[in-house]
């Protein structure tokens, strides 16, 4: 029998009334089905960043108040063993208020009280600078030099109404910056006093199948949150008394306020610490010469070598668990997204994320699926 004309005889035959599926390679179809989530992945995030730009005032109290319950609700669980919760929390914060108030002032009696010194090490120090760059290697025209400060004090002049209202746009963003701290503060008062129990509540609003997993990324997210918290204080206390013990022994001015500067600027991991030290290199050139300053600069790769192969192994490897790449791709991305801000951020949530993932993992992993 005959095939009719037209037709391949070794082609596959549909059936009468079935529709014809073409074949797709499998490749092909795991790649879509991946290129779909990411998709989808994609637009959540970016509407999750779009709603916490518009609110970041917010979003930024919500995490300072995290961080300050991560520090002080063990310090108000131990007083609450003696006290009534309230109590405990109120002398918890109220406690640390005072501490960070009065090492405030200590800094600002400090630079008034060197204020006078200050100003007559800078002079001398920009005249020696200048002497040195007039001298080899640079031997720099003091002409050139002479018309740069002009050049700058022309800039200051002729840019005076820019720079205040530069200035008054400062103190509106001083008050967004008290506005935030304030909110801070009355979420971590909540946090502090009964943050189980509003866990506890937003668990139950959930649909009763998700509770357990739910449950388990919180706990994973809080306990990864908290022991970065501790680990990065704890990192940038010990930094900053390095710090503040080698410009104090090399004779730097404002040893403590940039021992400050460096506390502060060790919560941005692997750039923040080289910044400030930077910041003292450029005060140790104008106060005591570039013999000095090569001393402070040879402190921020010591330092950094502590920083990167001592501290952080040892005190965030047990909270953290992420590459030197990922961290530094988080800071620059979080710098890039929100600034200061983002690139505090960006390594705890990005830690907290990939805990989650790891916990949700290990649950399903296992065969009660509970953790």
């Amino acid at each position: 029998m005959t095939a009719p004309p037209g037709r391949d005889p070794g082609a596959r035959q549909t059936p009468p009334g079935a529709r014809y599926t073409p074949r797709v390679n499998p490749t092909f179809q795991t790649a879509a089905a991946y290129a779909w989530r990411i998709l989808v992945v994609g637009a959540v995030v970016y509407a999750v960043f779009s709603v916490l730009g518009r609110f970041h005032e917010v979003a930024a109290a919500v995490f300072l108040g995290l961080v300050v319950a991560a520090v002080l609700r063990p310090v108000a669980d131990l007083l609450d063993r003696a006290m009534p919760r309230p109590l405990a929390v109120a002398v918890a914060l109220l406690g640390s208020i005072v501490l960070v108030l009065g090492v405030l002032t200590l800094v600002g009696e400090v630079v008034a009280g060197e204020r006078a010194g200050l100003e007559r090490e800078f002079g001398d120090g920009l005249g020696r600078i200048e002497r040195w760059l007039e001298g080899p290697p640079f031997r720099l025209d003091p002409r050139t030099l002479d018309d740069l400060q002009s050049r700058i004090g022309q800039y200051l002049s002729s840019h005076r109404s820019a720079l205040i209202s530069t200035a008054v746009s400062g103190v509106g963003r001083l008050v967004e910056v008290v506005t935030v701290f304030v909110l801070a503060l009355f979420c971590s008062v909540f946090f502090i006093h009964s943050g189980d129990r509003q866990w506890n509540w937003f668990c139950d609003q959930l649909p009763r199948k998700a509770r357990p997993r739910v449950a388990i990324a919180g706990r994973a997210a809080w306990r990864t949150f908290t022991g970065y918290t501790h680990g990065i204080i704890l990192v940038a206390g010990t930094n900053a008394v390095f710090v503040g013990l080698a410009l104090f022994a090399l004779g730097v001015p404002l040893a403590l306020p940039l021992a400050l500067l460096e506390f502060f600027a060790a919560f941005v991991p692997l750039i923040g610490s080289p910044i400030a030290l930077a910041v003292a290199a450029v005060v140790a050139l104008a106060a005591k010469g570039p013999i000095v300053a090569a001393v402070v600069l040879v402190l921020i790769v010591v330092i950094g070598q502590i920083e990167g192969h001592l501290l952080h192994p040892l005190v965030m490897s047990w909270a953290v668990r992420l590459h030197p790449v990922v961290v530094a791709l988080s800071v620059v991305g979080g710098a890039i997204a929100a600034g200061v801000l983002g690139a505090v951020v960006a390594v705890p949530l990005v830690s907290v994320l990939w805990a989650v993932r790891q916990a949700l993992r290990g649950a399903s992993g296992s065969p009660s699926g509970k953790e």
